[in-house]
């Protein structure tokens, strides 16, 4: 048999993405206790919360999680936190290899070129990227704008995640049934 791919989620918890934020961790809660995953949360830093989401006690994970990292509800810094990752963990193995999930509308306050440098060094690494963007599923949406826009390209597959429903195609995009946006000349899920 093979072995199954490491699993690696970073999770933005900036303000922006506050509505969507315990959905996301409950989630990557159930991804560390399960399928030995990596969590991690950013905004204007980045924190290793793979210990404090491993508790049977879902509420005293979470709270433990929150109460691990000061930059909880503040702003993103996409690519700075990206940096970090990469230069910490990333290059000695963690990311190699490995499936990473970033679940982020990728609002940034970040230069949208050093958000795709960062990108680019996290491809070079990873078997397959997915970005799960809650923002997708509003009308209208088209991903256009800084880090977003910036990030797509290096992405294997782009999910909406705005939804308990919309979550089930997650599943399907670690699988690796997605079309990759690269290749379809669009951004879409489904």
């Amino acid at each position: 048999t093979t072995a199954a791919r490491r699993l690696v989620l970073l999770c933005d918890v900036s303000a922006s993405m506050s509505a969507h934020t315990q959905v996301f961790l409950s989630l990557m809660q159930g991804a560390v206790g399960t399928s030995n995953a990596e969590a991690f949360v950013f905004s204007t830093g980045i924190s290793r919360l793979t210990r404090q989401l491993d508790g049977r006690n879902a509420d005293q994970a979470l709270a433990a999680a929150a109460g691990s990292t000061a930059h909880w509800d503040s702003g993103t810094l996409l690519a700075r936190c990206l940096r970090t990752f990469l230069d910490a963990y990333g290059r000695r193995g963690m990311a190699r290899g490995a499936v990473v999930v970033v679940f982020s509308d990728g609002w940034t306050q970040d230069n949208p070129e050093d958000v795709r440098a960062q990108m680019a060094r996290l491809r070079r690494l990873a078997y397959r990227i997915i970005w799960v963007n809650p923002r997708k599923a509003a009308p209208g949406y088209e991903p256009f704008a800084g880090g977003m826009a910036a990030a797509l390209p290096f992405c294997d597959a782009f999910t909406s995640g705005h939804s308990y429903d919309s979550l089930a195609e997650l599943p399907t995009a670690l699988a690796g049934t997605h079309h990759h946006p690269r290749r379809t000349g669009s951004a879409h899920g489904h």
